[in-house]
């Protein structure tokens, strides 16, 4: 049994969980789910990322204290990861007493250990707001390649990553003014010092191969020292000895899986030590969108290496989402909230299923194609899973009460070899699984899901209850193969589709499926049967655009 802590990054707390941000919690929610059937000891951590000037301006503008905003937000997220059966076992807040004191304490080993500078710099003040710029509040264009409209940290376009100072005309987002620049001494990480470290630790398979040929670039135009200081205004963690000068969000916020996990553990019997200690013999996943490559696999592991904190096993990037083919789009109604998909679809697992099928192990982006989606959704998950239960069980319920035949009073070996099938796929299946290839477990099942209702087509119970003097037997034996391997898809289903896997376990008088060694195991009877999944209609979605258009 492995030992295991998995993160998924952490959502910010000035807006709502969209359907961008589901592909990640729902690739790592399968991920955990797939692990704990296994058999291991998994810990899913989160948090909301609560700190930054961001957080502070959006409570000011609502009229609120930045806590009471946090408080909000946090209350929505936890809502609709719940909805869409996120299964966390500590959903906390970055802005807590633990993620200061161990924030605090990492700070003054990074210290102790020569890896922090202090040093004075020139940084953009806007003089109308009275306030040093954040670098998201600074845009101009892309030293590199031109591009407009790019933050003050890094590019959209290119992918490139500098100092706000290197923009091309630059102006400030909050009053629109050319900012100045002006003196003040700041806290820096030297992650200049870390590279051999870093290479060394990344020759390991920590990444995906497109994000090592990405950390490569990086190492290529040299390694920057990290500034990890803001100034007042600034709502967050006050440096150690310092009275207005705050942590960087970005230095916090990973140090928050830690305190949600130091959280999660009060008052259980699980040392933290075990897990996060430098010589720690457990294992450590974060799941990350590529956007936030940089920080994960270059500032985080130095932070953890020089402050005697075990690395991560390995980092998983994943793309981002567009929508019939083009980035999300407020105008088109295409930047879809959760809840909104929720309002109007009414059916967290259709999303779960949609974007496990597209889901591999790379870096690249995942189209949701609103057309394609409800055709799938209808086609796979109605139209041939359920159809296997939904056009056989009502039989076993007229003819037989619900019992099952035995297997080993199986006659026919088409039977037997159907059943079988859907037992000898799981090797498969789980192997994939464990690589992340989602889709390809998805379609490994099907192929499967499609010759058993080949089988029930070609075998026609519906024809032969009407023929007077059937074989009850043989009936009951093609009925009670729709049973068996319809239970087995649905075991092996299980991380993908939760709910449904808790109702078809209920349905068989079982506890839910724990373990994919269920698999292995033939019940003897069902209880009635009831309709289990809706199709998703056109309509449903053409009003949940139409909702979304801003």
């Amino acid at each position: 049994m492995k030992k295991i802590v998995v993160t998924s990054a952490l959502p910010y707390a000035n807006g709502s969980i969209h359907l961008g941000h589901l592909v990640e919690y729902i690739q790592t929610d399968i991920w955990v789910r797939f692990q704990r059937m296994m058999g291991n000891e998994v810990y899913y951590i989160c948090a909301d990322d609560t700190h930054g000037t961001p957080i502070m301006i959006k409570a000011q503008e609502e009229g609120i204290e930045p806590e009471k905003l946090i408080a909000k937000v946090h209350e929505e997220h936890s809502k609709d990861f719940s909805d869409f059966f996120i299964s966390f076992d500590n959903f906390y807040s970055t802005n807590s007493k633990e993620n200061e004191e161990i924030s605090g304490e990492i700070f003054k080993k990074l210290s102790k250990n020569n890896k922090i500078s202090k040093k004075e710099i020139e940084q953009f003040f806007d003089e109308e707001k009275n306030m040093f710029l954040p670098d998201r509040f600074i845009k101009g264009e892309c030293p590199k390649c031109r591009a407009k409209e790019q933050y003050g940290d890094s590019c959209e376009s290119c992918g490139a990553t500098y100092n706000p100072t290197d923009l091309n005309n630059p102006y400030s987002s909050l009053s629109g003014t050319t900012p100045v620049l002006k003196k003040t001494e700041h806290y820096f990480f030297k992650l200049s010092e870390c590279g051999e470290f870093l290479k060394e630790w990344l020759s390991t398979n920590i990444l995906q191969k497109e994000a090592e040929n990405k950390i490569q670039e990086w190492f290529e135009s040299g390694l920057q020292d990290w500034d990890i200081t803001r100034d007042a205004p600034y709502f967050g963690f006050l440096i150690p000895g310092e009275t207005n000068k705050y942590f960087y969000v970005w230095l916090d916020a990973p140090i928050g899986y830690m305190a949600s996990f130091q959280n999660f553990i009060k008052e259980k019997n699980i040392n933290f030590d075990e897990f996060w200690s430098a010589n720690s013999k457990t294992e450590l996943y974060h799941f990350i969108g590529k956007d936030i490559l940089y920080f994960h696999a270059l500032f985080w592991p130095s932070t953890l290496e020089f402050s005697g904190y075990r690395k991560p096993t390995k980092i998983f990037a994943h793309g981002f989402l567009t929508v019939d083919g083009e980035k999300m789009s407020k105008s088109r109604g295409t930047f879809i909230t959760a809840r909104s998909f929720l309002d109007f679809v009414n059916s967290p697992e259709t999303l779960r299923y949609y974007y496990a099928s597209k889901l591999n192990d790379s870096m690249s982006d995942i189209d949701l194609n609103i057309d394609d989606f409800a055709n799938k959704v209808n086609s796979d998950l109605v139209g041939k899973l359920i159809n296997i239960a939904s056009r056989s069980f009502g039989f076993l319920r007229k003819f037989y009460e619900n019992k099952l035949l035995d297997f080993n009073a199986f006659k026919d070996s088409e039977s037997i070899n159907l059943v079988n099938a859907s037992v000898t796929i799981k090797s498969e299946v789980l192997k994939h699984y464990e690589s992340r290839n989602f889709g390809h477990s998805i379609r490994t099942i099907f192929k499967v899901v499609e010759l058993v209702n080949e089988f029930i087509s070609k075998k026609e119970p519906w024809v032969m209850v009407k023929q007077e003097g059937f074989d009850e037997t043989v009936l009951h034996e093609i009925l009670t193969v729709a049973a068996f391997t319809f239970r087995n898809f649905i075991i092996l289903l299980s991380p993908v589709l939760p709910e449904l896997s808790k109702s078809v376990s209920l349905l068989f008088k079982e506890n839910d499926f724990i373990s994919f060694d269920a698999i292995h195991f033939y019940p003897s009877e069902i209880i009635e049967f009831k309709h289990l999944m809706k199709r998703v209609e056109k309509e449903q979605l053409e009003k949940l655009i139409e909702s979304n258009k801003k």
